[in-house]
């Protein structure tokens, strides 16, 4: 599929901020089934924007507004070409605990700190558990919808596992943490990831959509027999399926804070109004970007 995404976020400021410092990862990364072809950012204020690629792997785009000023707007335009991901090997639990399964889940593998957690999971391992690690993964795609509902305003960026448990709601990036929380609990490396979705019906629809920022996840899965090289597979709890070509990846880290699209800090009393508005536009293969 070929994509223009428009991503537009600006900030008002109720007096005047300077040094105002910010962090972006939005650039959709190039992967095995992606491509980025074009990409563009404006500020405004105007200002020079650096580059360097985070430790996993992330482009991050960093700039500076040392003046004093009432607003802000980052503009990001980009074309994107992806393609379906392959079938997911079939491999067997106890291909997880050989030494190349353990080498390339790495920090993925490792547990989520949090006693408040204790116990409170017990049900929800079981009823995942299935005959193979990707038999896991589909059944948990579907277990956490299941038993949660999809509900915004119900928890915030800083929200935990446990406050999803409480409430018994959340959003996208909720279910994913719980989802981690489980996967790595049966031994399964699992990564967050931070992308938009295109989530036009499958009959048509239009052709240009207002979306959001949006999160799934990635679970290591070994190959097929407990040969080959593990692989890495994209799942999307709050839609009940494993990612497709509808899915553009920006990047990934253990969990929501290590890829947040936008990150900042300025100085000055004045507080903030945050509007952002995502636009994927379908584009004609045609119209795609360069082979």
């Amino acid at each position: 599929m070929h994509f223009a995404i428009r991503h537009l976020t600006s900030y008002a400021y109720d007096g005047p901020v300077s040094d105002n410092l910010n962090a972006l990862r939005v650039r959709p990364a190039t992967t095995s089934n992606q491509r980025c072809d074009e990409f563009h950012v404006r500020i405004d204020p105007e200002t020079r924007v650096s580059r360097h690629i985070d430790y996993f792997g992330t482009e991050v785009l960093e700039f500076g507004v040392p003046t004093a000023h009432e607003h802000l707007t980052i503009d990001v335009r980009a074309r994107v070409v992806t393609s379906a991901p392959p079938e997911p090997p079939e491999g067997p639990w106890n291909a997880l605990t050989s030494s190349g399964y353990l080498e390339a889940g790495g920090e993925y593998l490792l547990p989520w700190d949090d006693e408040a957690l204790n116990g409170r999971l017990d049900d929800l391992e079981a009823a995942m558990r299935a005959t193979t690690p990707i038999a896991t993964l589909r059944l948990l795609s579907q277990l956490v919808p299941d038993r949660f509902e999809y509900r915004r305003g119900a928890t915030y960026v800083g929200s935990t596992v446990t406050d999803l448990l409480d409430i018994g709601a959340g959003v996208c990036q909720d279910f994913v943490h719980l989802a981690l929380v489980l996967l790595r609990r049966q031994g399964i490396a699992a990564r967050y990831v931070s992308g938009y979705l295109w989530a036009a019906p499958e009959d048509g629809g239009s052709d240009s959509l207002e979306v959001d920022t949006h999160a799934w996840l990635e679970a290591l899965m070994p190959g097929t027999d407990g040969r080959g090289e593990p692989v890495w597979v994209g799942a999307d709890p709050t839609n009940r399926r494993l990612a497709s070509e509808t899915h553009v990846k920006i990047g990934h880290g253990r969990f929501y804070a290590d890829v947040p699209p936008v990150k900042g800090v300025y100085r000055g009393p004045a507080t903030s109004d945050l509007e952002a508005a995502v636009t994927m536009s379908r584009l004609d293969p045609q119209a795609g970007a360069r082979a």
